[in-house]
């Protein structure tokens, strides 16, 4: 049983527990981190879902991601969640969003790594694959209908702090 904590739409903390897979009460949210990593080259790394997954199968996003676990911070989240789903370990987070959406807050964060670039791993039952793309690649994908609508809506409105 995965448990998180509950906030208020305002990121404040309810003093309840939430459980994965029940529905989140009226009023109530838990956070979700999701980090957007470029390699020291420039290239950004993107993630193909796997395509059980039941939102977005087989759709690509560039973001490593998941739930802030009880006790978690948003970055703790996306620190762990970076290091689940890639193998990435990286020190240095910059928030590049708050969006709130249905029961959830949303915390996108942006690192720059210099790892290799055949490092990557993949969790099962979360990704199949990954590729790193040039700026203009990654522009590309991020339009085209192969990219998690949901995540386009919250990641483009923020990338000119980080596309300069």
């Amino acid at each position: 049983m995965e448990l998180w904590d509950a906030y208020y739409e305002d990121g404040t903390p309810a003093g309840r527990d939430l459980i994965r897979g029940e529905t989140v009460p009226e009023g109530l949210y838990h956070l979700v981190s999701e980090v957007l990593v470029q390699h020291a080259d420039g290239d950004f790394l993107l993630m193909q879902r796997a395509f059980t997954k039941p939102n977005a199968p087989g759709l690509y996003e560039a973001t490593a991601g998941g739930s802030a676990l009880k006790g978690e911070t948003a970055e703790e989240a996306a620190k762990r969640e970076l290091l689940e789903e890639t193998g990435i370990s990286a020190e240095r987070f910059m928030p590049l969003y708050r969006t709130v959406s249905h029961d959830t807050i949303y915390h996108g964060y942006f690192c720059r790594v210099n790892c290799s670039k055949n490092a990557v791993t993949l969790q099962d039952d979360e990704t199949v694959s990954y590729l790193w793309l040039s700026r203009d690649a990654f522009l590309a994908l991020l339009r085209s209908e192969q990219y998690v609508l949901s995540h386009r809506e919250r990641l483009l409105p923020n990338l000119g702090r980080v596309l300069r």
